[in-house]
């Protein structure tokens, strides 16, 4: 196990420095001054040439490449082209709300999904499972944007129960942080629900076909028995590399939830990088972003093999 984590390290390393080269190289080819943005169309050659000796850019990217990239392991990424404001502390800042929402997400989408998808499974003769699985097939349909929209439509406009966006830090009230985030939640979760009740409906009904659970019913265990004894952690396996990939999928789609709710994630700070033309902040965020799904990636990869004693 030692073994398979340090290549799996390995992995993730060079992964890591794979995907900065590529994110530092397509900010380089973007078109566009940061010292003529910065300084105008009026700006004299002389300033110009000063303001990029400044920010570095004046040297070759090899060089500029290296300098960010040693940078970053030690937390630093640069100062604003707009702002002449450290990078790092603003992306620190966001990014607690960002895997705050990311998180709360995902954990109501599993809330959601493996019930739902095991009813599903166990029932898919029954009108009610077909009815389960149908519901999740529309489901999936419904991108995360479209579906806060709804919401706000429902639970802040019409209801008046719940805000329909702004962000209150939980150390000034936790129950305004709470509301604050339940339409974004719910946003992100039941779209990402309705695509993992599928996959747990589809893996539950797999294993529900193997000699093993056959085996456990004729020696007693009632079909419910049998799954939650035997079934569930085998039909747990596929199902983790899908959390994976829809873990991935939730940190971009909160980039979009972050902007209808007005939330100062990662994704506001993103954007306003993207209208501001600060590309270095960009080039930070994006790298975040690029880590995040990384590790993830790992993270599954782990638990993959935790899970699955044939490949131990």
């Amino acid at each position: 196990m030692t073994l398979y984590l340090l290549k799996r390290l390995a992995v993730l390393i060079a992964s890591t420095a794979v995907a900065a080269v590529a994110v530092f190289a397509f900010m380089a080819l973007l078109p566009g001054d940061p010292a003529e943005i910065a300084l105008g169309v009026n700006a004299t050659p002389d300033a110009v040439a000063a303001l990029r000796a400044q920010y570095g850019t004046d040297r070759p990217p090899v060089t500029q490449f290296l300098d960010w990239f040693g940078g970053l392991a030690h937390g630093d990424f640069g100062t604003s082209y707009v702002t002449s404001s450290p990078i790092g502390p603003q992306i620190g800042d966001r990014l607690g709300v960002t895997a705050v929402l990311v998180l709360g997400g995902m954990v109501l989408a599993l809330v959601v999904a493996v019930p739902l998808g095991t009813f599903a499974a166990v029932r898919h003769r029954n009108p009610l499972g077909a009815a389960v699985s149908a519901l999740s097939q529309a489901g999936i349909a419904v991108p995360a944007f479209l579906a806060g929209i709804l919401l706000v439509y429902v639970f802040a406009v019409k209801a008046q129960a719940l805000p329909s966006g702004g962000y209150v830090p939980i150390a000034d009230s936790p129950q305004e942080w709470l509301r604050s985030l339940l339409l974004p939640w719910l946003s992100l979760g039941l779209v990402q629900g309705a695509v993992l009740t599928r996959y747990v409906r589809s893996a539950v009904l797999d294993v529900m076909r193997e000699d093993y659970l056959r085996t456990a019913r004729a020696k007693g265990r009632g079909s419910t028995g049998a799954l939650w004894r035997h079934g569930l952690r085998n039909a747990s396996i596929p199902v983790v590399t899908v959390l994976g990939l829809q873990l991935a999928t939730l940190l971009i789609g909160a980039v979009v939830v972050e902007r209808v709710f007005v939330l100062p994630g990662l994704g506001d700070l993103l954007l306003n990088g993207v209208a501001g033309r600060d590309l270095l902040l960009v080039q930070g965020v994006v790298m975040v972003l690029v880590a995040a799904v990384l590790l993830i990636n790992f993270v599954v990869d782990v638990t993959y093999h935790l899970l699955d004693p044939r490949l131990r």
